[in-house]
């Protein structure tokens, strides 16, 4: 049997036995994760996630980038489409890993990299890509300078270590924005 027909068996033995059609477009628990594509870091199994209780997006490196701006502009849109906007009481956590591809890229593929990023090919090494603790430092930072995030989120950096499992806080949760400057976002 070929993988596919693995995956195949798979699915029909989840729609029998872990299928939940109750379950709604919005996270139950209110929380967007960004995180890595490696598959060692999947969220759902690192922080034992139940179905439905996060949104996760996930992209080379777990990083902020323009393309993960413009994903979390859709899905704002999509979730006031679903009757409830992303923002005030929702949590928001960037979790990145110890020993990430990314830094492969870093140093075989640099322009890559920057164009990926967003980023001046002079300007990569301002985002401690072979870092994981600053650069989850500074990818929380760069979310709570964005003006165009709803600024109710509460934010956390993570990082998971891929040799113990464990996870450690970098940036402690916390408003994206100081209060006065959410009422002074909110539209009239």
């Amino acid at each position: 049997m070929d993988f596919f027909e693995t995956l195949s068996h798979r699915n029909a033995e989840f729609a029998e036995t872990g299928f939940n059609a109750a379950l709604k477009m919005l996270p139950s628990q209110r929380t967007m994760i960004i995180g890595c594509v490696d598959p060692r870091v999947d969220p759902m199994d690192v922080l034992k996630l139940a179905p439905g209780e996060a949104a996760i997006i996930r992209n080379v490196g777990g990083r902020v980038n323009p393309a993960l701006l413009e994903t979390m502009a859709i899905l704002g849109t999509v979730s006031r489409a679903a009757g409830e906007a992303v923002g005030d009481g929702w949590k928001l956590i960037v979790l990145q890993h110890t020993d990430c591809g990314i830094n492969g890229c870093y140093h075989h593929a640099p322009r890559l990299l920057s164009k990926y990023m967003g980023v001046a090919d002079d300007k990569l090494d301002d985002l401690a890509i072979t870092d994981p603790y600053k650069a989850v430092a500074l990818d929380v930072a760069s979310l709570k300078a964005n003006p165009n995030l709803p600024g109710g989120f509460t934010v956390t950096g993570l990082v998971y270590d891929v040799e113990t499992g464990h996870v450690e806080t970098v940036v402690p949760p916390a408003p994206l924005r100081p209060e006065q400057d959410q009422r002074q976002a909110r539209p009239g």
